[in-house]
């Protein structure tokens, strides 16, 4: 799983990314505001009116299996998301794709194939798991937790609030330990 002290270091991380920004502990983060805050720039593709037809209907293709990319530069770094996926979505997205860039996480590669397309590789199952836990804690650190089950007893007004899907809150709420800590 994570190594040895791994998940104390994403919530301390989440505080003090929170403390630089002028935010408490229990306030939600705008991922976009983080983004900002670290040099990062994000667009949508609305953002590219110049993409063809053609290439904005596969995109955006209700389908389209994509949620969001980095694109990496030597001076700046890209986060592209898909604007056709709910708020919250593009939210935890984003989230992600900044949770990779605060581990330091380089996917495993990139390639053309033989018809001129570019071909992200992904990263590694460890650093997904990884991304998805820091976004976890960037999103609903653990003081955040408490506040709303101390204080926001209906869970769609604090997925809301806090810009997640009532399934993410659900399941910071568990892997936290916060709803076991009330049970007793």
């Amino acid at each position: 799983m994570f190594e040895r002290g791994f998940k104390s270091w994403c919530e301390r991380l989440s505080l003090e990314l929170r403390k630089e920004l002028g935010q408490r502990p229990t306030d939600p983060l705008d991922p976009r505001a983080l983004a900002s805050h670290l040099g990062i720039a994000v667009m949508t593709t609305r953002d590219f009116p110049e993409l063809s037809e053609v290439s904005r209907k596969v995109l955006e293709a209700p389908d389209a299996e994509w949620s969001a990319v980095t694109l990496d530069g030597s001076s700046s770094k890209l986060i592209i998301l898909n604007h056709t996926h709910s708020v919250r979505r593009q939210s935890s997205d984003l989230m992600h794709e900044i949770a990779h860039h605060l581990l330091e996480h380089k996917p495993s590669g990139v390639e053309i194939s033989q018809k001129g397309l570019l071909i992200l590789e992904n990263y590694s199952r460890k650093q997904e798991e990884e991304a998805d836990w820091l976004a976890g804690c960037l999103l609903l650190p653990r003081p955040a937790l408490v506040h709303i089950h101390k204080r926001m007893s209906d869970h769609e007004t604090a997925a809301a609030s806090y810009v997640v899907s009532v399934a993410m809150l659900r399941y910071r709420l568990d892997v936290s330990g916060v709803n076991y800590q009330f049970r007793a």
